[in-house]
């Protein structure tokens, strides 16, 4: 199996009225997030990753019309936790991670792909920001109102 690329995007889901999807991870159960994930290659456009990480995680498909993803250019540098680090190629500390949102209505279906997530929830944005793991997704989803509003 290839090594992860360490640069990936964040995706934070919302409803108009700022409730957040997060969902949670199969390896590692009662670590809860937004959508993330890796580069298939290294010059895969953010976007396309968004999208595709979108899908294949939640099966919402931004079609650019109606469900529409926002860049926030907004990067994010963190250290890999060890843990999965053995993703990615040997010295790879560190990943750069790119901040996108999207808002869907609060009733799309969703579909998890059961090999990484096993259940999703809805909550208001400042109660999703407390039960995420990491600290960057947390702080992305306690700024959502400002990159919202913009």
């Amino acid at each position: 199996m290839p090594h992860k690329i360490p640069e990936s995007v964040l995706v934070v889901i919302h409803t108009p009225a700022m409730e957040v999807l997060l969902i949670e991870r199969a390896d590692r159960p009662g670590f809860w997030q937004s959508v993330t994930g890796s580069l298939d290659t290294p010059d895969e456009p953010l976007e396309q990753t968004a999208a595709r990480e979108l899908f294949e995680e939640t099966g919402i498909h931004a079609d650019g019309a109606t469900i529409r993803l926002h860049d926030w250019r907004v990067s994010n540098v963190y250290e890999i936790y060890p843990v999965w680090r053995h993703r990615y190629a040997p010295g790879v500390t560190h990943n750069t991670e790119h901040v996108f949102s999207v808002c869907v209505p609060r009733d799309i279906p969703i579909l998890l792909s059961p090999r990484e997530h096993l259940h999703y929830a809805w909550l208001p944005h400042l109660e999703a920001a407390d039960r995420c793991f990491s600290s960057s997704n947390a702080e992305a989803i306690l700024q959502l109102p400002w990159h919202v509003s913009s």
